[in-house]
């Protein structure tokens, strides 16, 4: 959808402008009325349940007072975790885009965008002997099936086998997942919760190299498929 014609003849994208002004747009530092910005260490009792994503940032929004300025879209097709509990602002944000592999960009305390998920910058690891770098891209794909495994293996509820998900997770060059999205639901509101939630911080054991495209899609298969991962190897990790 698109929003009229401007003089030179260009169009503009339709976007979704959340208790945010024209000032601020132009860099001026209006506020809404009445709204004041929000410390970052407020804590505040939160109650948006997982939605279509454009509708949670509108939630978030009233709720928190902070303006949310989206490209329609961006937020598209996308959906948003349920935040339910006591949060300060920037971790209910944190939790809310969980999953949809959107990251914020502040533009100010109170005011943020929202663009795909990018791996963020961190220290490349000391160089490797070229015989010892081959041996590690060759046994990257094995260490990724084993932290995973180790990962879903830890909760019955993420316990593979009984549910298909398609998953996209954004490695950092030490091995961390720094952003991850849930593409396709397992169809179960609690256990897709469950399994963005394990790949928060998850660490693969190995450096990440640095040909990897990014992001990395992970498919998770039921028993029926004949394809599937075994948890026994991994019994007693986490009591599960």
């Amino acid at each position: 959808m698109q929003r009229g014609t401007s003089r030179g003849g260009f169009q503009r994208s339709t976007i979704l402008v959340r208790r945010i002004c024209l000032g601020w747009l132009l860099g001026c530092a209006a506020s809404p009325v009445g709204a004041e910005p929000t410390p970052a260490d407020v804590r505040m009792t939160l109650h948006i349940p997982a939605q279509d994503l454009a509708h949670a940032l509108d939630q978030y929004s009233h709720a928190t007072g902070v303006a949310v300025l989206v490209d329609s879209q961006l937020s598209r097709g996308r959906r948003s975790l349920a935040v339910d509990g006591e949060y300060t602002a920037a971790d209910a944000l944190r939790r809310l885009l969980g999953g949809s592999g959107l990251m914020a960009r502040y533009a100010r305390a109170d005011a943020f965008t929202l663009q795909v998920a990018q791996v963020e910058d961190v220290p490349e690891p000391p160089p490797k002997q070229s015989a010892e770098s081959i041996a590690v891209s060759r046994s990257y794909a094995t260490a990724v099936q084993a932290a995973v495994e180790r990962n879903l293996c830890r909760s019955p509820l993420t316990r593979p086998g009984s549910y298909r998900a398609l998953l996209q997770v954004w490695v950092g060059r030490d091995g961390v997942v720094q952003h991850n999205r849930l593409v396709t639901s397992t169809g179960d509101v609690r256990r897709d919760n469950a399994l963005v939630e394990s790949f928060r911080q998850f660490r693969i054991d190995r450096p990440t190299p640095s040909a990897l495209r990014q992001p990395v899609t992970l498919l998770l298969l039921p028993e029926s498929s004949g394809k599937r991962m075994e948890c026994t190897t991994w019994e007693g990790v986490s009591g599960g």
